[in-house]
């Protein structure tokens, strides 16, 4: 009698496991993909701050008093990769818009890699103004986040793959000197 008694709890206790094990199971691991993401999207945020800081202080005053340093565009993706720790730069897009004129778009590895930004100046001096104190400068930042859980998550509207969400993180300040 005490044989069928424990196979019946044996067998309730499998089944309660089930109901609540699963679930449980989903939760952890949405919570750790939560927090990827949030730290992911941190990391995206404090890089381009970082880029749009050292951008501010660059500005008009780089050429003058026969000073010949002036930032160029690898320059500032050099200080956003540097506090992007952690995110691959060739996934990473880049822009760089200044106050006038047109922006700059790549992904972070052209901008530190490419010939064709090597000398290109930082915020730009053309059209005349561009960099005076004063003038805003964005740096814009877009990074993927693959989540398999994603799909499952309510609320969430995965744009072209499953489970992709693109992390925006911009920075806006104005030129300082």
């Amino acid at each position: 009698m005490s044989g069928i008694r424990n196979l019946r709890r044996g067998g309730s206790s499998l089944i309660e496991f089930t109901l609540v094990g699963i679930p449980v199971i989903f939760v952890l691991i949405s919570t750790f993909e939560m927090a990827r993401g949030m730290w992911l999207y941190h990391s995206l945020a404090y890089a381009a701050r970082q880029g749009t800081r050292y951008a501010i202080v660059h500005g008009i005053n780089c050429s003058l008093n026969g000073n010949t340093y002036c930032v160029t565009i690898p320059n500032v993706a050099a200080a956003v990769q540097n506090a992007a720790v952690g995110l691959d730069p060739k996934q990473m897009t880049v822009t760089l818009t200044p106050s006038q004129g047109s922006a700059t778009t790549d992904t972070l590895d052209n901008l530190l890699n490419s010939s064709t930004y090597a000398t290109t100046a930082w915020p730009p001096s053309s059209p005349a103004g561009t960099n005076a104190i004063g003038q805003p400068v964005q740096i814009s930042l877009v990074y993927p986040f693959n989540s398999g859980i994603c799909m499952f998550w309510p609320g969430t509207k995965p744009t072209n793959a499953v489970g992709l969400i693109y992390l925006p993180a911009s920075s806006t300040d104005r030129i300082q000197f």
